[in-house]
């Protein structure tokens, strides 16, 4: 008989660098005067006040350089290579960081597997490798790279690890979604590109999943793809770093997708009957089509609005920070994690609350 799956512990982690404001300041001069206002305006409604970066910002925004070690300067942004070099030298810290929140402690011996997604940087050997150092694990530990997936990622990897809880049920898995978005900052007057940018926010988040009752149980997940989207949303990889399309339609297209789809995702049941939503806080409006596609009381996407204030969209371990925060409610309780990415794809689970 097959064992469940479930999230033991949660622990997330972003680098110390604040730059929000100062990204918001020095995205403006890159804009005319009249364009500088609508920037600022819709940017103002973006529902974020902080975002991190593994890199300092300079001190002046209006200087010759974006980051205080001057490697983002103006007319002479880096290549792909050097951003790849600083990803490998980023990601494993602040990875580690997450880990060490879990407190594994001599736990770590004892992890089967290790699972990392990541979409900002690419390496071989890579930060799996660089974890297992790090971190104490089993040399013989079975890793999983899940690269390039985007924002849902984190989905896929839990969808990963419940398989293998399911398939041993002594596996004790250690789930990393790690992401380095502030590399890909681009110079450019266009106006939705340098809006895109201000959601985007470094950060790390680092699960437990096993097959001990605790936590949180993972019941099941479904998968909705908007082929006729896909073009709304894309990442590719350019010479002068990745390149993220996101257009002001997907809003409307996450709303279409989750209305369509609402009765697999739920498994025929009506939002009410759902405690809790994690849902990936892609945008602001986005989390509002949420709410409109499924009727929801504006109070019930709090958890997903609150982490998007605090720390922006750091992309697949995002709405891990939201999961995190389902771990602190009562069990017996039935939720619905969401997020969004390339594809125009929708990855979706239900989940119940273990006390």
């Amino acid at each position: 008989m097959s064992a469940n799956a479930y999230i033991n512990r949660i622990a997330t982690a972003v680098p110390e660098h604040e730059v929000h404001q100062f990204y918001l300041r020095y995205a403006a001069t890159m804009l005319a005067a009249d364009r500088r206002r609508i920037f600022e305006r819709m940017a103002g409604l973006a529902g974020i006040e902080h975002r991190f970066s593994c890199f300092a910002p300079a001190l002046d925004p209006e200087g010759p350089s974006a980051d205080l070690g001057g490697t983002f300067r103006r007319g002479a942004f880096p290549g792909t290579a050097v951003r790849m070099a600083m990803f490998g030298e980023a990601a494993p810290i602040l990875a580690q960081k997450a880990v060490g929140g879990l407190r594994l402690g001599g736990e770590a011996s004892r992890i089967t597997h290790l699972i990392v997604t990541t979409c900002t940087g690419f390496s071989a050997p890579g930060i799996d490798l660089d974890l297992v150092q790090r971190c104490g694990l089993p040399d013989g530990v079975e890793r999983t790279m899940i690269g390039f997936m985007g924002c849902y990622a984190a989905v896929n990897g839990l969808k990963l690890a419940r398989h293998i809880v399911r398939s041993d049920p002594q596996a004790r898995v250690l789930l990393v979604n790690i992401e380095i978005c502030t590399l890909h900052i681009r110079e450019t007057a266009e106006l939705e590109k340098l809006l895109s940018f201000c959601l985007w926010g470094d950060g790390c988040a680092a699960s437990l999943v096993t097959a001990e009752p605790s936590g949180i149980e993972l019941d099941s997940f479904r998968c909705a793809v908007a082929d006729e989207q896909r073009e709304l949303m894309t990442w590719d990889i350019r010479d002068h770093g990745f390149d993220m399309v996101l257009s002001g339609k997907v809003p409307a297209a996450v709303q279409e997708a989750l209305r369509s789809n609402q009765d697999a995702i739920l498994g025929g049941r009506p939002p009410k009957a759902i405690d809790l939503w994690a849902v990936h806080p892609g945008g602001r409006s986005i989390l509002d089509a949420v709410e409109r596609a499924l009727d929801l009381d504006p109070a019930a996407l709090g958890p997903s609005r609150e982490v998007l204030r605090r720390y922006g969209n750091m992309s697949s371990p995002t709405v891990m920070f939201v999961m995190e925060e389902m771990l602190k409610r009562p069990g017996g309780l039935l939720g619905c994690g969401m997020s969004f990415g390339p594809g125009l794809t929708a990855e979706t689970m239900l989940f119940r609350t273990v006390s």
